[in-house]
């Protein structure tokens, strides 16, 4: 037992053999929080973890982009300067009125009437939009709506607009999207709402950590990838960033999760190598859609294919995570109940544990990855192309790269984790002797054993 680790007592209560109540219980006290592992150990994991922890925050230090560089808006696809308006009035209007070209080829390619007479005039919305932010506002301007239109508009409605400063006045404003701020913002609510009741203190750490992720995210990696740095240098430094906040965070600064940031550390390695590997190889550019286009057009800088890398990395961390904590918590607990079960069996019944987080793991992957592509494979299908083109073409070798790639490194994981965990545990009871059973606890059955459970009603002790 290390200075720093209190002693745990146990007291056991049981009546004399001959009292008239034949039965016995015992009760298992703990007081105070035990030290998870011993002295020695922490200052090993201590003495890997903290020169990276140092190398994390010297990466972000020289790295830092200082805010994302200024931009004038070119007026193309997403780059457009916009301002929040409303739907002040919709009044029905004869397409053909408004020279709304779509309806009038849509009723040039209809059928006349039996009669050969003429064809029924389309009636179409018109919208009056006020602007309601920036320099223009109270400006309005009509937009009509044709009645194949996917999108409708009500009165009072907010909506958001494009301004294009080059074009005629009566041109520089168009409609691009609907505000969805409110109901947005109601759902976010019940998300957290949903966390912090469920989760309780650990709910609110998750949301604090979830805060933390998404200020390193826009305040970091993306200004510094604008900014001309590396992709993938800054992907590392700032996704190890995101990792130690919230694992630590969210479970503590312990052995248990410092297992745990070995284990992703690791694994997200093994993602690095095998997407760079195999991006080479397949000589993906990473440029295959417009909003990539768009962003190469306006900072020539950037390295794409390092930026489809960084992606990889970013996306792969979020469910590293899940699975690493996952694993060493059902090591520690394995061990906590059987303290003489070796480092085998341990390791067999945590792996049990493993390959059922791997089956369900993997299949979520692939299928997020094909929801998110799902019309891109519409296409292909409509298209009647094979599976080997499909799966060939750079856009869909994309996402088999980026799925492949990271479903490896999320296999991987669950071994490695489990081992390092292991050996933790292991070495620590080895080198302490091992922790003395609670009366109440060494007469009961081991891991895998039916019946077995956690002796006595003390408080559970902090690992």
């Amino acid at each position: 037992m290390t200075p720093n680790e209190p002693e745990h007592q146990s007291h056991s209560h049981s009546p004399a053999s001959g009292t008239p109540h034949g039965h016995g219980h015992g009760h298992g006290h703990s007081h105070g929080p035990a030290a998870p592992v011993s002295r020695h150990l922490r200052k090993v994991i201590a003495a890997v973890l903290i020169p990276f922890a140092l190398a994390v925050g010297v990466g972000l230090i020289a790295l830092w982009p200082g805010g994302a560089p200024s931009h004038k808006p070119s007026g193309v696809g997403f780059d457009q300067e916009t301002q929040t308006a409303r739907v002040v009035h919709l009044t029905k209007v004869d397409c053909a009125d408004v020279n709304a070209q779509q309806q009038q080829q849509m009723q040039q390619q209809q059928p006349t009437g039996p009669g050969g007479g003429e064809q029924q005039a389309q009636s179409c919305e018109q919208a009056t939009i006020e602007v309601t932010s920036g320099k223009d506002t109270g400006h309005r301007f009509k937009t009509v709506v044709t009645p194949d239109a996917s999108r409708r508009y009500t009165e009072g409605q907010d909506v958001v607009v494009a301004y294009a400063p080059k074009a005629p006045r009566n041109l520089q404003y168009s409609v691009t999207d609907v505000d969805r701020s409110f109901p947005m913002w109601i759902l976010a609510g019940a998300f957290a709402l949903a966390v912090v009741v469920v989760g309780r203190l650990r709910g609110v750490l998750a949301l604090v950590a979830l805060a933390a992720s998404f200020a390193v995210l826009t305040l970091f990696i993306l200004p510094a990838i604008l900014q001309g740095s590396n992709p993938l240098l800054v992907a590392v430094v700032g996704g190890s960033a995101i990792m130690l906040i919230a694992l630590y965070l969210c479970h503590g600064l312990t052995a248990r999760t410092s297992v745990a940031v070995l284990g992703t550390l690791a694994s997200l390695l093994l993602i690095g190598l095998l997407g760079s590997v195999f991006i080479g190889w397949g000589q993906l550019t990473g440029n295959t859609d417009d909003q990539t286009g768009l962003v190469h057009s306006l900072f020539p800088g950037i390295e794409i294919r390092g930026l489809l890398l960084a992606g990889i990395i970013i996306g792969s961390l979020g469910v590293l995570d899940d699975v690493t904590v996952t694993q060493t918590a059902a090591v520690w607990e394995l061990r906590d109940a059987d303290p003489t079960a070796s480092r085998r069996r341990i390791y067999g019944a945590a792996m049990r544990i493993g390959r059922d987080h791997i089956a369900s793991v993997v299949n979520t992957l692939v299928l997020a990855y094909a929801g998110a592509a799902l019309p891109l494979l519409l296409l292909f299908s409509i298209a009647r192309s094979s599976v080997g083109t499909v799966a060939t073409s750079e856009v869909v070798a994309e996402e088999i790269v980026r799925t492949l790639v990271g479903s490896i490194g999320l296999v991987a994981s669950v071994p490695l984790t489990t081992l390092l965990a292991v050996l933790v545990v292991s070495a620590d009871r080895a080198g302490t002797g091992g922790r003395q059973a609670e009366p109440g606890r060494a007469a009961g059955p081991g891991l895998g054993q039916p019946g077995s459970r956690r002796g006595g009603r003390g408080r559970r002790r902090k690992r």
